[in-house]
């Protein structure tokens, strides 16, 4: 699906055919010395007629636009932005660009950028076509923890289309900007430094075809402690109800289900419903609206730390509009419930985990982040009994959030 009028050019060898494309001709000179497809991030222009009824009264449409470029310097495609977040000096393209581009070495590419990784189109309605295995994505993506980290959504999106994304994040820590990475389903390299104002190389070996992680068939091959007991609370025996003061379960065997408090605080500025998460194994439930989130956990040894287990389902309305359904696990602030929510990059507490949710949505993307940043790989994940869960044991560091992130495109 190459981009509609575009003219397929050499600038390196062309260099005068059209004016002020100095830019363009660096990069595709870049391209032929490196022998490589390069892809680079930049601004452009369209002149427009008055006969346009969008047309800019400058006469210009200005985009937040992707190049790409093949190992010979020729410019073979190009990706406008749409959905801009907070961009005034750049305009939305009249349609969305579906742009792949194939090569000789891995096959066909996908390309977005930014925010387009939260929506629908353009990035859902490219991975429908099975070709498309590697998605090229520059970004500028400003750190929010707990559960929209840049690496964290790269890594999340990776796994759930099992392909490889390519994330070139522009380093600005100062701004809250950093974290790329090369993400497959199963591993990522990755990049992520807010102390220091220099930027990182990063290059990794990945699969032509990636591995995916998604369904028991593609399980890592660990067993999770709590897998069996998961599967018996699914298959309801033993049958348990949770209401707001205590736990009624029919069956021979009794679950440890304590009925912890719960309580309201805002996480990503919504109103997350949360129970806190103490001892050291448990069986929990909270649910908002229509979903439920579960967590059946063990601890090793029990840090003097808060973790809760929040829920959300409903519409997200700051910095960007979209429907959310999340189900998540995170170590809290401090000690006290209104902490619950805050940005927190380091913990200490080790948790041998199943977490699921009766998500209304096939697009769930796993978040699973700890201590220093450090993106780790879920042990199962997938759907049971219209179920869909993650589970880990044996995490490498302290947990900072575990959670299913899911988005109801057709409501927002």
């Amino acid at each position: 699906m190459p981009s509609p009028q575009l003219v397929r050019w050499n600038p390196c060898l062309e260099p005068h055919r059209f004016n002020d494309t100095e830019v363009l001709q660096r990069l595709s000179c870049m391209a032929i010395k490196g022998n490589m497809f390069l892809v680079a991030n930049l601004g452009t222009k369209q002149p427009c007629h008055n006969n346009d009824p969008g047309c800019p009264h400058d006469g210009r449409y200005q985009f937040n636009t992707n190049v790409v470029f093949s190992n010979n310097g020729t410019l073979v495609d190009r990706y406008r932005k749409h959905n801009l977040y907070f961009e005034a000096a750049f305009d939305t393209p009249l349609k969305v660009d579906h742009i792949i581009f194939d090569t000789p070495f891995a096959g066909k590419f996908g390309i977005f950028t930014c925010f387009d990784i939260l929506f629908f189109d353009p990035a859902i309605r490219l991975l429908r076509d099975s070709e498309v295995k590697h998605v090229v994505y520059p970004t500028a993506w400003m750190n929010q923890l707990p559960l929209l980290a840049a690496i964290q959504i790269q890594r999340a999106f990776a796994i759930a289309f099992g392909i490889n994304l390519l994330a070139a994040n522009i380093h600005h820590p100062s701004l809250g900007m950093t974290g790329s990475g090369i993400h497959s389903p199963r591993k990522s390299f990755w990049h992520h430094d807010m102390e220091n104002a220099t930027g990182h190389l990063i290059i990794a070996q990945v699969a032509r075809n990636p591995l995916g992680l998604i369904g028991p068939e593609n399980a890592t091959g660990k067993m999770n402690p709590s897998r069996s007991k998961f599967l018996e609370i699914l298959a309801g025996d033993p049958y348990c109800e949770k209401d707001a003061q205590e736990v009624h379960c029919d069956g021979a065997t009794k679950w440890n289900m304590n009925t912890p408090p719960v309580f309201h605080s805002e996480m990503m500025y919504d109103n997350f419903t949360l129970v806190p998460v103490w001892g050291k194994e448990g069986y929990l439930r909270v649910c908002a609206n229509g979903l439920c989130c579960y967590l059946l956990y063990q601890r090793p040894t029990l840090s003097k730390e808060l973790y809760a287990l929040g829920v959300f389902d409903g519409l997200h309305t700051v910095h960007g509009t979209y429907y959310v359904q999340v189900c998540a696990l995170v170590k809290c602030g401090g000690l006290g419930f209104n902490t619950c929510g805050q940005e927190i990059t380091e913990a200490t507490g080790i948790f041998e985990f199943h977490l699921w949710g009766n998500f209304s949505t096939s697009y769930i993307f796993p978040l699973l982040l700890t201590s220093g940043m450090s993106l780790e790989t879920p042990d199962q994940l997938g759907w049971e009994n219209d179920y869909s869960f993650l589970s880990k044991s044996g995490l490498s560091s302290g947990l900072v959030t575990a959670a299913l992130y899911g988005r109801l495109y057709e409501r927002d």
